[in-house]
C-alpha cells in the first residue's frame, strides 16, 4: 500500500499542483452516511454491495442540509439517482497512476480512482427509503468513506442515461 504522497514505479505527478486560484462556488448539499473508513473502504460500488449484504451492516444514508429538503420532491423508494460527491481526503496530483490490479501504468482519466484532479466520487446507487422531513434517504450502497460531502443528487433516466448498444 503507498502512502499519501509516495509515487510507484511509472507514476507521473504533477508538474505543479492543483492551485486554489480557480473558484468553482460548489456547495456541499450534504454528507454521505457510511459504515467505512479508511483502511475498510470498499474499491467499488459492486464490492460495497456485496459486503453490505455479507457483513450485515445499515444501509448507507444522505443526510441533506435541511436547506434542500424539498430538493428531494418527487424523489421514490426504488428509483435510481446518481450521486456526485468529493473525496475530500483524495490525493490530486497524479496524472499516470501504476494501481496495483492494472498490468501497468494508465492514466488519471482511464481509471475510476478517487486520485483526480478534480477528486469527485460518482455513482449510481438505489433509493431505499425518503424522508422528506428529515432531509435524508437511504441508499443501496456507496463505496466512500463516513461523512464524505455530496455534491449533488441526479435522477438516473434509462432513456437519457443508457449508453447505446455496442457494434
Amino acid at each position: 500500500m503507498t502512502r499519501a504522497n509516495e509515487v510507484r514505479d511509472g507514476e507521473v505527478l504533477l508538474p505543479h499542483g492543483i492551485g486554489a486560484t480557480d473558484d468553482a462556488g460548489l456547495v456541499f448539499v450534504g454528507r454521505i452516511r457510511t459504515p467505512w473508513a479508511r483502511g475498510d473502504c470498499p474499491r467499488n460500488l459492486r464490492a460495497a454491495r456485496e459486503r453490505i449484504a455479507a457483513e450485515g451492516h445499515p444501509r448507507p444514508r444522505i443526510e441533506l442540509d435541511p436547506r434542500f429538503a424539498l430538493a428531494l420532491t418527487a424523489l421514490q423508494p426504488g428509483q435510481p439517482v446518481m450521486l456526485l460527491y468529493w473525496l475530500d481526503g483524495a490525493r490530486r496530483d497524479l496524472v499516470v497512476q501504476a494501481p496495483a490490479h492494472a498490468d501497468g501504468p494508465r492514466g488519471t482519466f482511464a481509471l475510476r480512482s478517487p486520485v483526480r484532479p478534480n477528486p469527485i466520487g460518482a455513482a449510481t446507487v438505489i433509493v431505499t427509503a425518503l424522508d422528506l422531513a428529515a432531509a435524508t434517504l437511504e441508499i443501496d450502497a456507496i463505496d466512500c468513506f463516513d461523512d464524505t460531502p455530496l455534491l449533488d443528487i441526479k435522477p438516473w433516466l434509462e432513456t437519457v442515461d443508457m449508453p447505446p448498444a455496442r457494434a
